[in-house]
């Protein structure tokens, strides 16, 4: 509810230690890292990875048909008068364009007045 409620940015070592991701890294070890995993991915078999992934999916993700309440919910959240009046502010501050209000949405949902 933290998360959800709060709308704040989440850093690496918290996301980590609530399990949302399995590890965090430096951001100076990061592409080492995902160049060594992924040329150990392409050795595998594509077929047992493509089912492996498949399993994955069906054991993990929510059907279909939650998936589409959720969107929808998320669409009419969007469409109200105070998300319009709070999407235009963050627009004229920089949304959707590289910068601190990308790197730090979390923080700035939070100021008051916007």
């Amino acid at each position: 509810m933290e998360v959800l409620l709060g709308s704040d940015d989440i850093r690496g070592d918290l996301a980590e230690s609530y399990g949302y991701v399995n590890r965090s890294l430096p951001d100076a070890e990061l592409d080492a890292f995902v160049d060594t995993f992924a040329s150990r991915i392409a050795l595998f078999d594509r077929l047992a990875i493509g089912d492996t992934k498949r399993l994955v999916n069906a054991a993990s993700l929510p059907p279909d048909v939650e998936v589409d309440a959720g969107w929808q919910a998320c669409m009419a959240s969007i469409a109200r008068p105070a998300a319009q009046k709070k999407i235009k502010a963050l627009m004229a501050l920089g949304f959707h364009k590289p910068g601190d209000l990308e790197d730090r949405i979390g923080y700035y949902l939070g100021k008051p007045g916007l």
